[in-house]
């Protein structure tokens, strides 16, 4: 089950969409939709977590907690509107697609994707685009 919350006055335009092509990109990798939670919020409400949890004073633009088990997909996604509407204009993106390749970024860490290393950021980002052409797709 995906769930949306908002801590912010930003809302998803068409929810049902987004469940339906997070699902499918989860199906893709051959892994199941479990309970998966995201939570947009603002810059400061994402770096009190990342203080707290991750012991960063940095802002981002997601955080992740993940509950996968196996092949089962589960965890909290939380995304900073902010950061997001600031990325899109400094790649040049629509808010939508950055938005929609914020919350894959997440679901692909829990299928087990890194982004550490440059390599690892290389094969996130296409991943990411295969993602996103899915949801052209549906």
């Amino acid at each position: 089950m995906i769930e949306f919350n908002y801590e912010t006055n930003f809302i998803l335009e068409n929810e049902g969409a987004m469940q339906k092509w997070i699902s499918v990109c989860i199906e893709s990798y051959n892994f199941q939709e479990g309970e998966l939670n995201y939570i947009f919020c603002d810059d400061d409400y994402l770096l009190k977590l990342n203080v707290e949890f991750l012991e960063h004073d940095t802002l981002t633009d997601i955080i992740s907690f993940d509950y996968t088990m196996g092949k089962l997909i589960s965890g909290d996604i939380f995304i900073s509107v902010e950061r997001v509407l600031e990325n899109a204009q400094k790649f040049n993106q629509t808010i939508d697609n950055e938005i929609r390749r914020v919350m894959v970024h997440g679901v692909l860490h829990y299928i087990g994707f890194k982004d550490k290393k440059l390599k690892d950021k290389e094969i996130m980002r296409a991943e990411e685009d295969k993602c996103l052409l899915l949801f052209d797709t549906l």
